[in-house]
């Protein structure tokens, strides 16, 4: 039996995987965090719902699906561990990301404008192309499993997920339980028609999606899920410009090519439609309110293949037979009472011979006819590749055609400025004065470095997704220049030229080194000195007299422990040594008093008899004299009689 999800919480999953707190409830799994115990690390654990694993054709598909996932290696894709199945309980072990998904930033923050929506979709593609590279299809595309993690990167979840489980319920619509397999809002016609899917299946959800975050709203919507499908199937999806104003035609023909009904008119896979998306980004930093070139090179058409020459003209014989009579031209025959002669057989063949004679004519008129028309008025596309625009201009206008620039592209094989390709293709056949269209190489597509120091993690990374650049993860490092959470530099430096999705680190700052202060109190101040410095604080000394710590020895410190940073200012106190006073004259005066005088001043008193003493107990003389200055504390040394 499968446990209920309910139930998973604490408990341990295939003696490896400790559940926890539930993340998120889905129509065919739940998401949990989890420790892997044996690598004592956090992850997601996606748990499908109880009977899943109890059809063996299911299980056999997802585990095959979940290997094919795990080889995805790319930033942008959430990692596959492991799967397993736990006494029918199967489950699935990620990378756990910690964030939110689009679609929380949608219900927040929608409409998206249009630069942040093709940057989430520009990272998006960017996982669907490594993965269509690989020859797997997504077929679940929505905002549900694309995670924006803290840090401003963007992972899609769940590769593969979505073919498992249209393995056991029939395709993307079930006829018989009229069950749809991936979120009906973002379904290609072909998954509702059960065609097959595709890379262009995943090309449609992507301008789905992309409608979404530039309006707000899902393509098509219905009281019913089989409704909403049917509008997927029988309605293109609006321009999204219908319900936001100021979004530039180009971007709704990228919109309309990504959700063409016909997914032979979408673009072929994500790479595609990643170069696509650039081009209009690229539009749009140039502030461009309309380029009509882009639009009619994004706006879906039908493949035109090879051009063929038009149907002949009618030839002579189709125009002249309704009035062409065999022997019009002799006199017309007399009537004769007799009977008429029996015809002689050269009658008959001279009859024969002109229609032979006719229908030559209306052959070589029909050769003449159709060379000119299917032939002569037709030349070859000459070819022009590599060749500069000047130079492929002189070519096709030596032969009486026109050359018109149509497009624009990077390359990396091609060299700036020269003819990538033509329409019609070199050695086409192209009508007599008619246009070559070629598109000319812009070299290789590289982007400048920004310079980045100084700036917020996150205005460093939007500078990079500007800059078509991709950030790396952040290295942190002490700056005593910089404050904490700002960018110390980047790991290119600023201005070099770089391929696109080039990975540039951070160095972010940790602000100031913390240095560990040590207590100098009770050394000499010469010493304490040099140690502080040497740490690389600065000192400030006080001096003042202590009673108890000899001179030049250090009384206090401020602060005395914890850490401080290179620059800071420690505080010493430093012992002068105890104060003199000066000392009473205590001649003449009884032993026992003299000592209490001399106390009550902060003397030691030593007493010494003199050699001849007659016991009178009176102090003779005094060592230092009263009048003198002394040290407190020290010994005044007393002469007795």
């Amino acid at each position: 039996m499968s446990a209920s999800n309910e139930s998973l919480q604490g408990r341990l999953l295939d003696g490896r995987y400790l559940i926890g707190d539930l993340i998120a409830r889905g129509g065919m799994a739940s998401v949990y965090r989890a420790t892997d115990t044996r690598l004592d690390r956090v992850v997601a654990v996606k748990v499908m719902h109880p009977g899943m694993g109890d059809d063996a054709a299911f299980t056999e598909r997802f585990v095959r699906e979940a290997r094919s996932a795990a080889k995805l290696n790319h930033p942008n894709v959430v990692a596959v561990f492991d799967q397993g199945d736990d006494n029918g309980t199967l489950y699935l072990v990620m990378e756990l990301v910690e964030g939110r998904t689009l679609r929380d930033l949608l219900r927040e923050e929608a409409p998206l404008s249009p630069r942040r929506a093709l940057a989430v979709l520009e990272q998006m593609l960017l996982a669907l192309s490594a993965a269509h590279e690989a020859h797997i299809v997504h077929r679940d595309v929505k905002p549900e499993n694309v995670l924006l993690a803290p840090d401003g990167r963007l992972k899609v979840a769940d590769f593969g997920l979505a073919r498992a489980v249209s393995s056991v319920t029939g395709g993307a619509a079930n006829p018989t339980t009229g069950v749809l397999i991936g979120t009906v809002s973002y379904l290609a016609p072909e998954l509702v028609l059960k065609q097959g899917s595709d890379a262009r299946t995943d090309v449609y959800a992507c301008g789905a999606v992309l409608y979404e975050m530039l309006t707000g709203f899902k393509p098509h919507s219905g009281d019913t899920p089989i409704q909403v499908a049917y509008r997927h199937v029988h309605e293109d999806v609006p321009p999204p410009s219908a319900r936001i104003q100021g979004i530039p035609p180009y971007i709704d023909a990228l919109v309309a090519r990504a959700t063409a009904r016909d997914r032979d008119r979408r673009s072929a896979d994500a790479r595609v439609l990643l170069r696509q998306v650039r081009q209009v980004r690229h539009a749009l930093d140039r502030g461009l309110p309309n380029d009509p070139e882009l639009v009619a090179d994004l706006l879906p058409t039908v493949d035109r293949g090879t051009a063929q020459p038009p149907a002949p003209a009618p030839t002579v014989a189709q125009q002249a037979e309704p009035t062409l009579v065999v022997g019009s031209q002799g006199p017309p025959p007399t009537a004769s009472p007799q009977p008429p002669a029996p015809e002689p057989a050269p009658r008959k063949r001279r009859r024969g011979l002109i229609w032979l004679l006719i229908i030559v004519i209306l052959a070589v008129l029909a050769a003449i006819g159709g060379f000119y028309f299917g032939v002569m008025r037709y030349s070859t596309t000459p070819d022009l590749t590599g060749e500069t625009e000047k130079t492929a201009r002189q070519i096709v206008e030596s032969r009486g055609l026109d050359l018109t620039v149509a497009h624009e592209k990077y390359s990396e094989t091609v060299p700036e400025g020269t003819v990538m390709d033509t329409e019609p293709e070199a050695g086409d056949n192209i009508i007599d004065g008619g246009t070559v269209d070629v598109t000319l190489s812009m070299g290789k597509e590289r982007y400048a470095v920004p310079k980045l120091a100084g700036k917020s993690e996150d205005a460093a990374r939007d500078a990079l997704a500007e800059a078509h650049l991709t950030a790396g993860e952040p290295i942190p490092q002490y700056s005593a220049r910089v404050d904490s959470g700002d960018v110390i530099r980047g790991s290119i430096k600023p201005g070099k030229l770089v391929k696109p999705d080039t990975t540039v680190d951070l160095i972010v700052s940790k602000g100031r080194r913390p240095i560990d202060v040590a207590s100098q109190v009770g050394k000499p101040v010469a010493e304490a000195r040099a140690a502080l410095t040497q740490a690389g604080f600065r000192i400030d000394i006080e001096r003042t007299r202590d009673r108890d710590v000899p001179r030049g020895y250090v009384i206090t410190q401020s602060p005395n422990n914890g850490s401080a940073y290179r620059g800071d200012t420690i505080r010493l106190v430093v012992s002068r040594g105890p104060a003199r006073v000066e000392v009473p004259d205590v001649r003449f005066m009884r032993v026992d008093d003299a000592t209490d005088e001399l106390e009550s001043h902060g003397f030691k008193v030593e007493v010494e008899e003199d050699d001849i003493s007659v016991g009178a107990g009176i102090v003779r003389d005094q060592d230092p004299p009263g009048g003198e200055r002394a040290r407190r504390g020290s010994t005044v040394t007393l002469y007795v009689v």
